[in-house]
């Protein structure tokens, strides 16, 4: 009976023992695999690894190494060449030159083996481009050139005046004048709604309509809005900066209320052209009691000179709609003065009224 039942659980412990034996022998070869594999890549042993880096050799051969693309960001190829950029020219079938960079000189030269002397500096990046792939056809078949710049001449522009980040810049590549707003942080909010570009005539007089050409200064200069800039997807305005550009915005022009209304102060044009005198009246709080408006006046200034013009409005006819709004515009002063007729009236009652009760008792008696 002891037999019969311990015999089961004999039979179950030897099964086990012959399971884990069974499962150690199957997993002893693939650890001395692996040890073997370990011990082969040190030693002579390992040319499974050797084999393997032949094979990425062969592969890096079959497939020749071609010209990186410049990153979305680089510069455009209309970018014009100058003394002190430094260039790098990709050409993977020319040795000599691929993947090497190359200084323009003080005089505007670069010196390339096969090519020679080449004189790039007024070049922009796709016309060297194109006059490498035409002097390499002597020597390659097909030649391919790619040219980025690697350094760019320290030549700077400057943003004066109500721009967020004013300041000296690096003009570096050929960018536009939106893509160096963009780069400073924009406008401020209370800056005016016109921008002035100052530009040396020695890098061409700017290439709008409306640019003024000074022969005595030697400059040109072009007054550019920035809701033309903003508002349309390719502006016109939206030059390429040169070297030594200046860049000046203005605050915000603003008109002035005094006189008698209720809060006296210059309010800011913003982006428009002008304002009436029936808003900025509301803006400033209405008029106060002694208000003549009859006798309102705009005093706007005359140019160039420290005069100003005077316009007599009648305000009342205004807000009753029997006269047209007047605009006001950029540095006008809108003046309200004081009637003395109230005045008059309120001295009166000031001093009457306290002598009545008196004058009536007296009259009575």
């Amino acid at each position: 009976m002891q037999t019969s039942k311990t015999n089961p659980l004999r039979f179950i412990l030897l099964l086990s023992m012959g399971m884990l034996f069974s499962l150690s022998g199957f997993s002893q070869p693939a650890a001395d695999g692996a040890q073997a594999g370990q011990a082969g890549q040190p030693g002579q042993g390992g040319q499974g690894s050797q084999a393997g880096q032949g094979g990425q050799n062969s592969q890096a051969g079959q497939t020749p190494s071609a010209p990186r693309e410049l990153p979305p960001d680089a510069i455009r190829p209309n970018y014009t060449l100058g003394v002190n950029d430094q260039i790098l020219v990709r050409s993977p079938q020319a040795d000599e030159i691929n993947e090497k960079p190359f200084r323009i000189d003080t005089d505007g030269y670069v010196n390339m083996p096969l090519v020679g002397r080449l004189h790039v500096a007024g070049m922009t990046v796709q016309e060297l481009e194109d006059d490498l792939v035409k002097r390499l056809r002597e020597y390659i078949r097909n030649p391919e050139v790619m040219i980025s710049v690697t350094q760019f001449r320290n030549e700077p522009v400057f943003f004066v005046g109500a721009f967020n980040r004013p300041g000296i810049y690096t003009l570096q590549g050929g960018r536009t004048l939106v893509e160096m707003l963009a780069s400073i942080g924009g406008t401020q909010a209370n800056a005016s709604r016109h921008l002035t570009i100052t530009r040396r005539a020695e890098y061409g007089p700017i290439p709008l309509p409306n640019a003024q050409v000074d022969e005595q200064k030697k400059i040109s200069t072009v007054e550019i809005s920035i809701g033309s800039l903003r508002n349309n997807v390719n502006p016109a305005e939206d030059i390429l900066l040169q070297p030594y550009d200046v860049i000046s915005i203005e605050r915000a022009e603003q008109i002035y209320v005094s006189g008698e209304v209720a809060r006296t102060s210059g309010f800011e044009l913003g982006e428009r052209d002008y304002i009436t005198v029936a808003q900025v009246v509301s803006m400033a709080g209405g008029f106060t009691r002694d208000s003549a408006k009859s006798k309102a006046r705009i005093l706007r200034p005359v140019l160039n000179t420290n005069r100003r013009y005077v316009i007599e409005i009648d305000l009342k006819r205004i807000f009753d709609g029997k006269d047209n709004d007047e605009p006001l515009l950029p540095n006008d002063i809108l003046y309200v003065p004081r009637s003395l007729v109230p005045a008059a009236w309120r001295l009166a009652g000031q001093v009457l009224l306290p002598i009545i009760p008196y004058t009536i008792f007296l009259a009575t008696q």
